[in-house]
């Protein structure tokens, strides 16, 4: 199994990008999935998820300016980023576990490599 996102990159404060995640061996319509990130010196944070239904739930960080999406058909994870914060700047990493309550606290079977974003002011 590889997870693998794309999408990150170097934004100025107000910006967007968008972050992409695929997977081979792994067919993300059986997983619950996330987003987390994780900065130099901090803790990863979980800051989206998406349950196998499709029902969001995000970080109060982000809420409002950030959306997380799949599109089952290209077996792709998405999160939208809209008007970013220089306090948004870290790695971003995909992850994928078919236990809900173990992804909610930071864990799962499967993450990708990570990609950076770097939001300057």
């Amino acid at each position: 199994v590889q997870v693998m996102e794309s999408g990150g990159g170097l934004v100025q404060a107000g910006g967007s990008l968008r972050l992409s995640c695929t997977a081979s061996g792994l067919i993300f319509e059986n997983y619950h999935l996330s987003w987390f990130r994780q900065s130099p010196g901090k803790e990863r944070e979980g800051v989206a998820f998406i349950d196998s239904p499709g029902t969001t739930t995000y970080a109060d960080s982000v809420k409002g300016r950030f959306t997380i999406s799949k599109d089952i058909a290209k077996n792709t994870l998405y999160l939208q980023m809209n008007s970013l914060k220089p306090e948004d700047t870290a790695m971003y990493y995909c992850a994928a576990d078919d236990r809900w309550w173990l992804l909610q606290r930071g864990g799962a079977d499967y993450w990708g490599q990570g990609t950076q974003v770097t939001v300057s002011s």
